[in-house]
């Protein structure tokens, strides 16, 4: 007699039924309750604040690992630590892996880096944003060189993904050693400021290793990649804060590398004037003021989405909308170092822009700045190097390219920070823009230095060669009559001028040389 016959069919479907919730149930009652006590939700409360009501669906909760060394073959880890599926994020398809500290405390081993590399090649195939959720005690050590080569797996598929899909990654927990290379290789990361840290390696590895003793906070907590590293993009207070700001992120971006970005229904008026505009620019041309309030006025609704806000602040980049348009926008911050651009400040804005390009989303460039910043220790540390990538970055650029020159555009930043000849479809400047090789106090100080040391009043002769370099070279009407300039407009209109050059980029297409991609100076 065939003993399978002796289990009715409600039989099995009540077996299915109590494994499947044994699984569902993670590390248990006790695990759970703990991670609520610290304030974190756990791997499933993530996901199911993050998709839409009864939207996901889960892919390999029954996934075993497959090692008996070391005690393994006695161990259970519900869904191999990590839960991978798809579901609708504001009525759009997404991929997600969480993975679940509760289960051998989300440890990475062989059936765990070949979950979270399936779901990162599923979400490529049908063209949907990948999330993840890091929250891992690390590698598991027990599975030995499988371990090791499912990193290898992951890292591969990310590759693979990578300007093909958006991918997030959220740092709710911790992220340490190889495994930290997971968040770094997507295009976004949102730090837990209470319980995300990413590390090459723990504290304890670092003063074996090196002798160096530093706190887990202090070696790769949240201000260590927020503000000194530029790793992490955003930062949260909480799980929820986390997975709200992931929610408004991929509002902002398509699906995939085929697809225009979402356009939202607007009422904020295309050509909305801002009066206070007009009077923004201080009088002296060294004094500084907030590109935040130009930013926040010329967008829809006044809402922008900032990234990397406390990294290089001298610069700025973030997604905003113009009239329901998805648009990155980048410019410099005269607040904060005078707006120059550094080598950070250089790579911040360079992989934006190059993120932006790959994903269909036009550019918009507002600009102030002196220069690149000089030095001995820039020189040394690469700034012409660093320098270049942004010059790579948007001669390489296809999308729709505008700039406004607010005032100044001198010598290298002017194409660091998009101008005609670097590819601009479209460059406006105020009536207080100053645009030249560099200014006219150092260019009438090397010109006329004869002149000026002959004069019988030294500092009248200079002040008046001053004005005359600056007329003749320094205003945006010189600029304006060679064309390098399409036109020079009233501050207050800016938001008009910009909805009005998207409205006629709309269909932009550019073709390209044949190559697989420049050798941009990394």
């Amino acid at each position: 007699m065939d003993r399978r016959a002796e289990k009715t069919t409600r039989d099995r479907v009540d077996e299915w039924n109590n494994r499947r919730q044994h699984l569902l149930e993670m590390g248990g009652a006790e695990a759970i309750e703990e991670r609520h006590r610290k304030g974190q939700m756990t791997a499933r409360e993530r996901l199911d604040y993050l998709f839409d009501p009864n939207t996901f669906t889960e892919i390999g909760l029954w996934v075993k690992h497959r090692t008996t060394a070391f005690g393994m073959d006695e161990r259970e880890i519900p869904a191999e630590g990590i839960i991978t599926g798809f579901g609708k994020v504001n009525g759009r398809t997404i991929v997600a892996a969480a993975e679940d500290f509760t289960a051998m405390m989300g440890t990475f081993g062989e059936y765990h880096g070949r979950k979270l590399a399936r779901a990162i090649r599923f979400a490529r195939e049908n063209g949907w944003p990948f999330v993840t959720m890091n929250d891992s005690a690390g590698a598991r050590l027990h599975e030995g060189m499988d371990t090791l080569e499912a990193y290898g797996w992951t890292f591969r598929e990310q590759i693979e993904a990578s300007g093909v899909i958006p991918q997030i990654s959220l740092l709710m927990g911790p992220c340490l050693g190889g495994q930290a290379y997971h968040p770094v290789m997507m295009d976004f990361v949102i730090q837990n400021r209470r319980t995300g840290f990413m590390g090459i390696a723990g504290p304890a590895f670092v003063k074996t290793q090196t002798g160096e003793e530093i706190s887990l906070e202090d070696l790769c907590g949240w201000q260590s990649h927020a503000t000194k590293s530029g790793q992490t993009h955003l930062v949260a207070d909480s799980d929820e804060e986390c997975l709200d700001q992931c929610k408004e992120l991929l509002g902002f971006l398509p699906s995939n590398n085929t697809d225009r970005p979402p356009r939202v229904l607007n009422s904020d008026p295309a050509d909305r004037v801002s009066a206070e505009m007009d009077d923004l620019i201080p009088d002296h041309p060294m004094r500084a003021y907030d590109m935040k309030k130009v930013i926040h006025a010329v967008v829809d609704d006044h809402r922008y989405f900032e990234i990397l806000p406390y990294y290089a602040t001298n610069s700025i980049c973030g997604f905003a909308r113009f009239d329901g348009r998805t648009v990155g926008l980048v410019a410099n911050q005269p607040a904060a170092k005078a707006g120059v651009l550094d080598i950070n400040s250089c790579d911040k804005l360079a992989r934006f822009i190059r993120f932006c390009d790959l994903f269909n989303i036009p550019l918009v460039s507002l600009t102030d700045c002196p220069g690149y910043l000089i030095g001995s220790q820039q020189d040394w540390s690469g700034i012409l190097r660093h320098g270049a990538k942004l010059l790579f970055a948007w001669a390489d650029a296809t999308v729709p390219l505008i700039s406004v020159i607010l005032r100044k555009s001198y010598a290298g930043a002017h194409y660091g920070m998009l101008d005609k000849s670097i590819g601009a479809d479209f460059v406006f400047a105020w009536p207080t823009a100053r645009i030249s090789i560099v200014g006219a106090e150092t260019a009438a100080s090397v010109i006329f230095a004869k002149e000026i040391r002959a004069a019988s009043n030294p500092e009248e002769e200079r002040r008046r060669k001053l004005k005359e370099y600056s007329d003749l070279y320094e205003s945006p009407y010189p600029a304006a009559e060679r064309g390098y300039v399409d036109d020079i407009i009233q501050p207050a209109a800016t938001r008009l001028y910009i909805n009005r050059a998207l409205d006629a980029l709309a269909h932009k297409r550019v073709a390209r040389p044949s190559r697989k991609y420049s050798n941009i100076t990394l």
